[in-house]
């Protein structure tokens, strides 16, 4: 005997309606809304703490030149997570499972460790972000706001024994603050949208330092763990027996990829703007958040610099969650086993205390976390593109061809500048960009 709806859980609710959407021709916004989750799950990696480090160093230190970088990297991001979404939709399973059953063990092995390092680098900057927000906002030491992020990110997180759905709606809550808050910060700033413009289109990098401020924009915005993620969220989360309902599920998940990602990346250049417009000018040398939290102050008020804190603590808590999340699905994944939420939330702060205890700057920290994942993208963003390319892994659904070149090129784009970073950092000059010094 079936169970009623009105006494269903608010996932299982949702799935049934989604399945009720699927099988039929019209759709409204309402119904339109029962898709909306994954995407903006992982979406929020692309507006986590190293997104506010690499921005505002970008920002503060070249203008609004570094536009490009930010929206090139968020066209990337759109093309991997649509492939990781349909991924998980075609073929029930996410991309660290698909990858232990079709590549050779050695390979195996090696993408999950690459991947644990990247979740490590993740973490680290998710967690640091959140305890920087909650000591300069309640003026709480650095350590206890640690603890207090791991608590609230394990209390966001047993929402998950309710299903997917409360967790996307906390989720989504917190994007929304992060999102209104950088709507208000542009309204404070003064903004040169000529110069903005000019930046976002004319790719152009102004100095040797620029190029690690790129790369770590790149390691901010396309994550490792989000292409993992994006494939889990949506393995198991709306009934698909027929290609012709999955051909429907794949449309709605590009239709919301578009829109998750478009708001992300008009967040992160928002970041960038404001930085631009509050520090480039008379204050270039700003790279921590700490700083340029006190600096807001005096230049555009209070309000500005809590707005700016209120945003830093949404991105650190949220995407702690995520990373945790995603976390375990890669472990899961590759190796077949999980370990207790409360467990991976401590291993995760082990690493963040003792780069607190080292007396390094947290700032640095999450900025060099970012140059960390960008140099791990290639393997999930390799796989991601050999799995969805063969017909026996998607059947109909295997990417077309125009679909595997773009993506290949984004690959290409990633390892290339992994490449001239890395020959830059040993003294390597590159034409138009002196060598490291």
């Amino acid at each position: 005997m079936s169970t009623p709806p009105a006494q269903l859980g608010i996932s299982e609710r949702t799935t049934l309606a989604i399945g009720e959407v699927v099988a039929r021709r019209g759709v409204g916004l309402r119904d339109a809304l029962l898709f909306a989750g994954p995407a903006m799950v992982a979406s929020i990696a692309y507006m986590d703490p190293g997104n506010f480090a690499t921005n505002l160093q970008a920002g503060a230190r070249y203008g609004y030149s570094l536009l490009w970088v930010v929206l090139a990297a968020n066209i990337i991001a759109m093309l991997f997570q649509a492939l990781s979404a349909r991924l998980g939709i075609v073929t029930n399973r996410n991309l660290a499972e698909m990858s232990r059953e079709h590549f050779p063990a050695p390979v195996v092995y090696a993408m999950w460790g690459i991947s644990e390092i990247a979740a490590i680098a993740t973490d680290l900057a998710e967690f640091l972000g959140g305890a920087i927000g909650l000591s300069l906002l309640f003026h709480l030491p650095l350590p206890i706001g640690m603890v207090v992020t791991g608590l609230v990110t394990y209390c966001i997180l047993m929402a998950e024994k309710q299903g997917f759905r409360p967790v996307e709606l906390i989720i989504g809550g917190l994007i929304g603050a992060i999102a209104l808050s950088y709507v208000i910060e542009l309204l404070i700033v003064h903004v040169s949208w000529g110069a903005a413009a000019h930046g976002a289109f004319v790719p152009q990098l102004p100095g040797s330092g620029a190029l690690r401020v790129a790369v770590g924009i790149f390691g901010a915005t396309v994550m490792p763990h989000a292409i993992y993620l994006h494939s889990g969220l949506t393995q198991n989360r709306a009934p698909a027996r027929t290609n012709a309902v999955r051909r429907r599920l794949v449309r709605f998940s590009n239709r919301e990829v578009i829109i998750a990602l478009t708001l992300a990346g008009l967040v992160n250049m928002a970041m960038v703007v404001m930085a631009s417009a509050a520090f480039h000018a008379g204050h270039p040398e700003i790279a921590e958040i700490e700083t340029a939290y006190h600096t807001l102050t005096p230049l555009l008020g209070a309000g500005a610099a809590g707005v700016f804190l209120v945003s830093l603590l949404a991105s650190g808590i949220s995407s702690s969650v995520v990373g945790t999340m995603a976390g375990q699905m890669i472990m899961q994944g590759f190796v077949g086993f999980r370990i207790p939420v409360w467990l991976r939330r401590l291993v995760t702060m082990v690493p963040a205390f003792i780069v607190v205890m080292l007396g390094v700057n947290a700032t640095d920290a999450l900025a060099y976390s970012q140059v960390v994942l960008s140099f791990a993208l290639p393997a999930p963003m390799i796989a991601l593109v050999i799995l969805t390319s063969r017909r026996d892994v998607m059947g109909p659904f295997v990417t077309r061809r125009l679909v595997s070149i773009a993506a290949i090129v984004g690959t290409a784009t990633i390892l290339a500048l992994n490449a001239i970073l890395l020959l830059q950092t040993f003294g390597v000059g590159m034409p138009g960009l002196p060598a490291a010094g």
